[in-house]
């Protein structure tokens, strides 16, 4: 969800105008989801490198993660959906993490649509979280060097349980993953937007997802045409 600097900027705005914009995006794609049909939704909210940006703008970010839990989350839990967090943990403080932790056990029985919030998350923190609870294991001797899998691996990644992603939208016009789901989106299909993420509406989704389905998944092997 890129963008809302820029957003901001481009309209003589604070910074944290364009957070708080970006909010109420979130809001709509949560809701578009679910309207859509998708099961699963995504949401890169806090990178584990979003840290080096100004103080001021990194409590702005917090203050609105706390506001959106406290706002939406009775909501969320009305209509059945399920919240999973992933991301390191150790160095948040006891309040945002008790509210990532109340709104996953509040949750945690919802079965109509999962939302995984991306939170202080980066795909090469999360592998090399995974990989020192495999080694621990394997120094106790609790897994064999033959059982050390990609399906092993997955199972200790943050996202164990949850199916890796189909498609990846990006806003903004940037064309990179910033550390996002490395690992899970080996084979996920990727579309771009040029709209600042405070303008990614239903109607952007919707796009998104028509350019998706016209797509030939060949996951390694031959196109429908050819394997027919």
């Amino acid at each position: 969800m890129d963008g809302n600097g820029r957003w901001a900027h481009s309209r003589g705005l604070p910074r944290s105008m364009g957070h708080r914009r970006g909010v109420e995006a979130v809001r709509e794609a949560v809701r578009a989801a679910g309207e859509l049909g998708i099961q699963y939704l995504t949401l890169f909210a806090f990178s584990s490198e979003n840290w080096r940006r100004p103080q001021d703008e990194v409590a702005e970010l917090m203050g609105l993660l706390k506001h959106f839990i406290r706002r939406d989350l009775a909501d969320l839990h009305k209509e059945g959906v399920r919240v999973r967090v992933i991301g390191a943990r150790d160095n948040l403080s006891d309040d945002i993490r008790s509210l990532l932790e109340e709104a996953e056990s509040l949750t945690c029985n919802n079965e109509r649509q999962t939302l995984v919030v991306a939170f202080n998350y980066g795909a090469r923190d999360e592998v090399t979280r995974a990989m020192r609870r495999i080694a621990e294991k394997f120094a106790a001797g609790e897994v064999s060097l033959e059982s050390l899998t990609p399906d092993y691996l997955d199972e200790h990644l943050d996202t164990a349980g949850i199916p890796d992603p189909d498609l990846i939208i990006r806003t903004s016009g940037e064309l990179r993953l910033s550390n996002f789901l490395l690992w899970q989106a080996a084979y996920s299909e990727f579309v771009f937007l040029p709209c600042l993420w405070p303008d990614f509406d239903r109607k952007s989704f919707e796009e998104a997802i028509a350019d998706y389905l016209s797509r030939d998944r060949r996951f390694g092997g031959l196109s429908r045409e050819i394997a027919s």
